[in-house]
């Protein structure tokens, strides 16, 4: 049965509803979305989401492993994405991320124009402005709209449903070795129906060993 939202007030029948339109930036390298994703360390032995309360709060209050950060950055028009988990969320650290993301994305000929991340402390910072440098304009969502930078909020929910929630962990370690390898296929294999069903590599002009 259809949504009561998705019928006609007057007759009841159902009212074709229009997608929305997805924005995006036309050429790699227009706009980079970063941010950074703080995710619960799993215990040894295992968490409670493959294990149930019992065991996996047992675990956790045996062995609490804090946090790690991770770190992202998603071209707005590929959906390329460097990231890497990082042990937090200080200026440094972030400064010095970008720094590797940067790189990466000039190994794949794209030149970054424009960087967009949130209003946090370590993006308005001296350190993350130098490692921009200044050919890079740095634009700050609006305050309480995570859905400015959604490309990145998506690649976070990707990456909860099909990598760190997707597989029963017996440790934080056991997980993180997996997660280049994860990356690495979401960038050259996993197909995105934003972007009419490509990978992201598919994406980029001047694709290393391919014709742009």
């Amino acid at each position: 049965m259809p949504k009561l939202s998705w019928l006609d007030q007057a007759t009841g029948l159902p009212v074709r509803r229009q997608k929305p339109i997805r924005y995006e930036h036309p050429a790699p390298g227009d706009l980079v979305h970063v941010d950074i994703k703080k995710q619960g360390r799993i215990p040894d032995g295992g968490g409670h989401r493959k294990f149930g309360r019992t065991i996996g709060s047992r675990n956790n209050k045996k062995q609490g492993r804090g946090y790690s950060f991770l770190h992202h950055a998603v071209d707005d028009h590929s959906r390329l994405a460097y990231s890497e988990i990082l042990g937090d969320e200080k200026k440094d650290t972030a400064a010095g991320f970008w720094t590797r993301a940067n790189a990466f994305f000039q190994d794949h000929g794209i030149t970054v124009k424009r960087v967009l991340t949130d209003n946090g402390s370590c993006y308005r910072s001296g350190a993350f402005t130098e490692a921009l440098g200044d050919d890079i304009t740095h634009k700050f969502t609006r305050p309480y709209r995570p859905q400015t930078n959604g490309k990145v909020e998506r690649f976070n929910r990707t990456l909860a449903q099909e990598w760190a929630y997707a597989h029963t962990y017996l440790s934080d370690e056991a997980r993180a070795a997996t997660y280049q390898q994860w990356v690495h296929d979401y960038n050259h294999h996993r197909p995105h129906t934003g972007i009419g069903g490509k990978s992201p590599i598919e994406r980029v002009h001047n694709v290393p060993g391919k014709n742009s």
